[in-house]
C-alpha cells in the first residue's frame, strides 16, 4: 500500500473506495449511515469531522445528499410533498448547500464533488456561503455508459452527473458505448423506500476511471 490517503465521502457501498484500494491507495469511505457490507475501512460519522481528524491527499465526495439540491427535486421547493412544508424543503436545501461548501473549503489539496444536475439556486447559495470560490458550472459532466464496454453491463445506463474538481483533471472516457444503447433504469426507478439508493448507486466503470486517472495524479506516474 502506498502512502496516499484517500477519503470517499457520503458512500456506503464502498464502490469508489475499493477501486482506489485495488490500486494500492490507503482509501476509506465515510457516511452518517453504516456500510452496506461489513468493512473496517468505513467510518460512520459526518464527513466534516472525518476531514478534520486526519490529513487527506484526496477527497472524493461520491454521493452528497442531493434530493433538495438537484434539478429533479425543484418541484418540492414550490409544492411540498404530502406531510411536509415548503419551509422544511428550503431548510433542507440550505443544509445541503452548507455541506457542499464545507467540503469544498476543506484543507485537502485535491477535491472532487459528484452531484446530479444541480439547481441554479443551490449553486448560488453555495457560492454565497463558501470561503473558497465555488464555480457556478461544474468542471465536467459524465455519464455511466461513457465508462462501460458491455451493452448488458449495469454501467450501460444514463445518469448525467456533474463533477466539480479542485486540482484534479477532468476524466477521460474509458468506455466504448454510446447513449444509443444506454438504458434509463435509474430515471425510471420505481417509487419506494430504496429508490434513493438505486438513484445514488455508483457504477464500477466510473469508479475505476477515477481511481486510475486521479491515482496517477497522486503518484505522478502511470498506473
Amino acid at each position: 500500500m502506498n502512502e496516499f490517503k484517500v477519503l470517499i465521502g457520503c458512500e456506503t457501498s464502498g464502490t469508489v473506495r475499493d477501486a482506489f484500494r485495488r490500486l494500492g491507495f490507503d482509501a476509506w469511505s465515510c457516511d452518517i449511515l453504516p456500510s452496506d457490507q461489513p468493512s473496517n475501512r468505513h467510518i460512520q460519522d459526518d464527513i466534516r469531522y472525518v476531514l478534520k481528524a486526519d490529513k487527506w491527499d484526496l477527497c472524493m465526495v461520491a454521493h452528497p445528499p442531493c434530493t433538495r439540491l438537484c434539478l429533479s427535486g425543484a418541484r418540492w421547493l414550490k409544492v411540498a410533498p404530502p406531510g411536509r412544508t415548503i419551509e422544511e424543503m428550503r431548510k433542507e436545501l440550505k443544509i445541503g448547500c452548507r455541506l457542499i461548501a464545507d467540503i469544498w473549503n476543506a484543507d485537502v489539496p485535491r477535491i472532487a464533488i459528484e452531484n446530479p444536475i444541480m439547481l441554479g439556486e443551490a449553486r448560488e447559495e453555495i457560492q454565497k456561503i463558501s470561503d473558497r470560490e465555488f464555480p457556478y458550472s461544474p468542471t465536467q459532466y459524465v455519464q455511466p455508459y461513457e465508462f462501460a464496454k458491455n451493452i448488458d453491463a449495469p454501467d450501460n445506463v444514463t445518469k448525467k452527473t456533474s463533477l466539480w474538481l479542485k486540482n484534479l483533471p477532468p476524466l477521460v472516457k474509458t468506455g466504448t458505448l454510446t447513449e444509443a444503447t444506454a438504458r434509463k433504469d435509474i430515471h425510471f426507478a420505481s417509487p419506494g423506500p430504496d429508490r434513493w439508493k438505486i438513484r445514488s448507486k455508483f457504477h464500477v466503470g466510473l469508479a475505476d476511471a477515477m481511481a486510475k486517472q486521479w491515482g496517477e495524479v497522486l503518484l505522478g506516474e502511470k498506473i
